[in-house]
């Protein structure tokens, strides 16, 4: 994801965002509803987690609609980690622990491969921090450069730090930094531009897997996961699914550019746009349905429209279409995901600015997150675009304990509903590396 400083202007009490106060009820009664469970709930992810172990690590967005809360994207090679709040440190330096631990025990050294656009000074940030928090964590740690480096690459950042890239090299099966050879390859860099040979067959663990980055990964997929596991939650804490579930499809073959697939995407979207709206008026909710159609592979916000009519998909003017024929890294998008369009009904700030939660996690732990916040953007926008902008999530306990005698819509409670879901989306992607990659825990462990 983009990294951008906070320049927001928000008074320290005003981290909570406001629900628009005609959705306060359903949300409340949703919330409430997860409260209520909370034992079943945790003992269900439990003996999830015991079958399928999670990533190494990630970050959920999510968007609140008040009569909807679901997550519209998982990343399994989270940046931003200088946008946390750092009170919480010890918390993420256990979790690291925790993950290392079931990824290499014996590992005592980390090398961490970044993304290539090394001179994005945000990016350069939440390295930075990342680096930190594996020290703390008790792992020596360096940071590499898939770039042909000479010599190490000194950066002097915003926050004072100065961080250091190495060059890589491979020696047999093993790779190094200026005679480092650590036990553990920490992947920061999420492979949109395909796979890196440097990292094929290495005897050194690698997390997350190479086989998770985005030349593999599909979003269509990870949605379906997604989709049986909250029909399985709900069921047993019985809540209808659809509260927590962006409804998807998927089109098959597109090409943008050449106008193949629109006939197929125009009546999918029209599909997907009547099936929005059957639930809404089941609902009595008055808004107009939507659906964001964006690339199945891929971040950064890229590769993304929203429309609110079929006819809205066909037609596009060149600009339009290019900007829908390729992702990050020039990728080509081949394949798109129909999405079920969730607004955004929170507001930050005396100024009322759109925001959207995202939490990151640490093997299966909740660690923190960070409101997104857009100044030029609407409740139904991408906020996920340049100029967005971040406050860090009002974190007073852990994400993962509920305050039974508050009120269900406290801070407390608020994130631990966020929590809920974003480790339902974790849990999907576990499934998603249980497909690709096997059980993480029978992969051999390099001395």
């Amino acid at each position: 994801m983009p990294n951008h400083h906070s320049a927001l202007q928000i008074d320290s009490n005003e981290t909570s965002p406001e629900l628009e106060s005609h959705y306060c009820g359903p949300l409340l009664r949703i919330e409430s509803h997860i409260i209520e469970s909370r034992r079943r709930i945790e003992t269900w992810f439990r003996e999830q987690w015991r079958r399928t172990p999670a990533p190494f690590y990630s970050s959920v967005d999510l968007r609140n609609a008040g009569y909807k809360l679901g997550p519209v994207d998982t990343n399994l090679f989270p940046a931003g980690f200088n946008n946390l709040n750092h009170s919480f440190d010890p918390l993420v330096v256990h979790a690291i622990q925790s993950a290392v631990e079931h990824a290499c025990p014996d590992a005592r050294g980390m090398l961490i491969i970044p993304e290539r656009h090394t001179r994005n000074q945000f990016y350069l940030e939440s390295l930075a921090t990342m680096a930190e928090l594996f020290e703390l964590a008790g792992f020596e740690t360096r940071i590499g450069s898939l770039e042909p480096l000479g010599e190490p690459a000194h950066f002097k950042l915003p926050s004072g730090r100065t961080l250091t890239q190495h060059p890589i090299h491979r020696e047999g099966r093993r790779l190094e930094v200026d005679g480092f050879s650590p036990c553990t390859i920490v992947l920061n860099n999420d492979l949109s531009g395909g796979r890196e040979e440097i990292l094929d067959d290495l005897e050194q663990t690698v997390v997350p897997p190479t086989a998770l980055g985005w030349w593999r990964r599909s979003k269509f997929d990870h949605f379906s996961h997604y989709q049986s596991l909250a029909h399985e939650l709900a069921e047993l804490i019985d809540l209808d699914p659809w509260h927590l579930a962006p409804m998807i499809l998927d089109c098959g073959q597109i090409d943008f550019m050449k106008r193949e697939g629109e006939t197929c995407l125009q009546e999918k979207v029209g599909e997907m746009l009547a099936a929005i709206q059957k639930k809404y008026d089941e609902l009595e909710i008055k808004e107009k349905p939507f659906v964001v159609i964006k690339a199945d592979a891929g971040t950064y916000g890229m590769g993304v429209m929203m429309a609110q009519s079929p006819e809205e998909v066909t037609g596009l003017n060149r600009k339009q279409r290019t900007r829908m024929a390729a992702s990050k890294d020039g990728r080509n998008i081949n394949r798109v995901l129909i999405q079920e369009g969730i607004y955004s009904f929170e507001r930050l700030g005396s100024s009322g600015h759109v925001a959207e939660p995202v939490l990151y996690m640490i093997d299966r732990h909740v660690v923190g997150g960070f409101y997104r916040v857009h100044t030029k953007k609407g409740q139904s926008e991408n906020l996920n675009s340049p100029g967005a902008e971040f406050v860090p999530l009002p974190f007073t306990q852990s994400c993962v304990t509920p305050a039974p005698d508050a009120s269900p819509d406290s801070d407390q409670n608020r994130l631990y509903c966020y929590g809920v879901v974003a480790r339902l989306a974790l849990l999907a992607a576990a499934r998603e590396q249980r497909d690709l990659v096997g059980d993480p825990s029978e992969n051999p462990v390099a001395d």
